[in-house]
């Protein structure tokens, strides 16, 4: 446990600071191109490169990591040569794919997003080529990122992604003017390369031992495959929904992808900093106490609770704040006064998904940690019909805000859904028990919000520099939210205190 309490410290800190690393390299797209069709452009390009991240980071993780971590607890004489051979084929098919996407861009880039304006296309189409042209070292990136978790070694692959995203704000910083909105892409390649390099040396200094093996053990093959070909679709699952919104918001004007694409990110990173953190380190662990159902009850409950304690009074914080956030990230040069209200209303239509994906991360790791991969798949992929007969219903009246609406919706459904499917494992009791907290930590939330709101009006804050009115409410949030939650939630308080100090 010394050794999972250390990762967690600076996979956290690490994981802040990529975010704060993806906050510059916005803030340098906004300032250099705006929102304009080069923007929509590589908006609609780089959804290729989170496809294949979701497929390797989510699909073949939440099946490798169980069983290689109980191959190697059984003492399986087999496990380092299966995990030689996985990675070597899937390196393989990757590289087909690779070829296959380079020739094959100029086709499917404007199928997909048919309603594209001729300009926008270009880029498109020239960007995923060339996206497509390294997604070996992309896909490495994320084979390596589970290899190294099986073996608790969490801070690498966090430094890794750390060195994409910076090179990329390094890149457009310094050759924007050479290579106009490519810096991003050859940064981003750059990081990519760097980081692989990095995660293979902490790989090399563990137990492991790369060898081109193909052959792997039969029984580790057929349950692999039985268990991948879920895992990977409900993986896909996202990415295609994510492809839906980028299609119906492609034909709704310039710099609507820009938008939904701009509050997203911030949406984002609350649950992108606890993925690849704690999210990362309760799925292990769950993973290891399957035989154990008191532990894994108890595991799990905690990553709940974590989850809405951290989540909800961020979701609550952005109500009031939240276009202060965008005005103070995305406000300068080409990026105007009128494109931070444009996405302050997506933010705002958004903020559901922060509370309800974040447990939703927990409920689904609990299902793949017992190997029910095909149930979350089941419950995933109708989600596409969700999210595609909204944005049918809504777009053409709405707009783009429609768009983050169904998103918003498709999150409480999935969340819904998963939640009868796991407590019906897990008992009524566990369900009383997760509910008797939530009602304890909702009260805190609102009372902060209000808080802030009240402080907010009172003072005249709209009218203060956005860094100024952000330094100044989100401490008293914090402050006002701790309170509370000591008071009426005691022991969730100081377990989570507890945590933060280790």
């Amino acid at each position: 446990m010394g050794s999972l309490k250390k990762a967690a410290l600076w996979t956290t800190a690490i994981a802040l600071l990529l975010k704060f690393s993806g906050f510059i390299r916005e803030s340098i797209v906004a300032k250099e191109f705006g929102a304009s069709f080069e923007t929509d452009a590589y908006f609609l390009a780089f959804p290729f490169i989170t496809l294949v991240i979701a497929m390797v980071a989510t699909g073949f993780n939440n099946v490798f990591l169980p069983m290689y971590v109980k191959s190697r607890a059984s003492g399986a004489n087999d496990d380092d040569r299966n995990a030689n051979a996985l990675l070597n084929w899937t390196m393989l098919i990757f590289i087909g794919i690779s070829v296959a996407g380079w020739f094959g861009a100029r086709y499917f880039v404007p199928l997909i997003y048919g309603n594209m304006a001729p300009q926008t296309e270009v880029i498109a189409v020239e960007m995923t080529q060339v996206f497509f042209a390294f997604m070996t070292v992309i896909v490495l990136s994320g084979l390596l990122d589970s290899y190294l978790q099986s073996r608790r070694i969490f801070v690498p692959s966090q430094v890794s992604k750390l060195l994409a995203t910076l090179m990329a704000a390094v890149f457009a910083l310094l050759f924007s003017s050479q290579w106009g909105i490519f810096s991003l892409v050859y940064g981003f390649i750059f990081g990519t390369l760097l980081g692989v390099g990095i995660q293979i040396y902490y790989l090399v200094r563990s137990d492991y031992q790369w060898r081109p093996e193909l052959k792997m053990e039969s029984a580790f093959r057929k349950a692999f495959l039985i268990l991948i070909i879920p895992s990977l679709l409900n993986a896909v699952v996202g990415q295609v929904n994510l492809f839906v919104n980028k299609a119906f918001a492609s034909g709704t004007g310039d710099g609507a992808v820009t938008y939904l694409n701009n509050s997203s990110l911030i949406i984002s990173i609350p649950n992108a900093i606890y993925a690849t953190t704690l999210a990362a380190i309760i799925f292990t662990l769950m993973s290891e106490q399957t035989e154990n159902k008191a532990k894994f009850k108890d595991t799990f409950f905690r990553g709940m609770e974590i989850s809405l304690v951290t989540l909800l009074p961020i979701a609550v914080g952005l109500l009031v704040v939240g276009d202060a956030a965008i005005s103070f990230i995305y406000e300068r040069g080409k990026f105007t006064a009128a494109d931070t209200a444009n996405t302050h209303t997506a933010l705002l239509l958004y903020l559901p998904i922060i509370v309800f994906q974040g447990m939703q991360l927990i409920l689904s790791r609990s299902m793949y940690a017992r190997g029910k991969t095909a149930v979350v798949f089941r419950i995933s992929v109708t989600t596409i019909a969700v999210n595609f007969l909204l944005n049918w219903l809504l777009v053409d009246k709405y707009g783009y805000p429609a768009l983050a609406i169904s998103a918003s919706v498709v999150s409480i459904y999935y969340f819904a859904v998963s939640m009868i499917v796991v407590y019906k494992d897990l008992g009524m009791a566990e369900l009383q028990r997760f509910g008797r907290m939530s009602v304890r930590v909702i009260g805190p939330a609102i009372v902060m919000g209000l808080a802030i709101w009240g402080l907010k009006v009172g003072l005249g804050a709209s009218d203060w520099y956005s860094l100024v009115q952000l330094g100044v409410l989100v401490p008293v949030g914090v402050l006002v939210y701790a309170g509370m939650l000591y008071v009426v939630y005691r022991e969730g308080f100081m377990r989570f205190l507890q945590l933060v100090r280790r």
